[in-house]
């Protein structure tokens, strides 16, 4: 089996309950305040998921293209949150990054996109380089390597 295309469940922190987050779901806390929980949750890990399911197990094609090219890219290491377990989580982040849909994914607390926009980047050759950004080599580098 191609190293590239080894599990990443055991690096992968898929993780379903936010104790700052559920804190301020259950309390219903301003929006303000939920910005600022998301904002610190987002910088905690270079790269952080927010998705339907888990890296493990994606509850939906979108998240796992995104679970999938990272994976190919040989990301083993991110948080990823998955918003069907919190409603408030969920709402709270799509305002957060003003962006309507799950996926979203951000690199050192800086919003990249959706799926739409992890897949453009990982065509054109991006992803290689904004992961390169992170301190991150790409997996790819090292297939192309071996293929040549």
């Amino acid at each position: 089996m191609n190293s590239v295309f080894r599990s990443t469940a055991r690096a992968v922190r898929a993780v379903t309950s936010l104790s700052g987050l559920n804190q301020w779901s259950r309390s219903m806390c301003s929006a303000s305040e939920v910005h600022k929980n998301l904002a610190e949750v987002v910088k905690k890990d270079k790269v952080v998921v927010f998705m339907k399911g888990t890296p493990a197990q994606p509850m939906c094609g979108f998240s796992n293209a995104v679970v999938q090219i990272l994976r190919m890219h040989g990301v083993d290491n991110y948080a990823a949150y998955n918003v069907l377990d919190d409603q408030d989580l969920r709402q709270g982040v799509k305002a957060f990054s003003n962006w309507p849909t799950i996926p979203q994914v951000f690199f050192n607390g800086e919003f990249v996109g959706g799926c739409d926009i992890l897949l453009q980047m990982h065509q054109s050759g991006d992803l290689v380089e904004e992961l390169e950004k992170l301190g991150i080599r790409s997996a790819l580098l090292d297939t192309e390597k071996e293929s040549k």
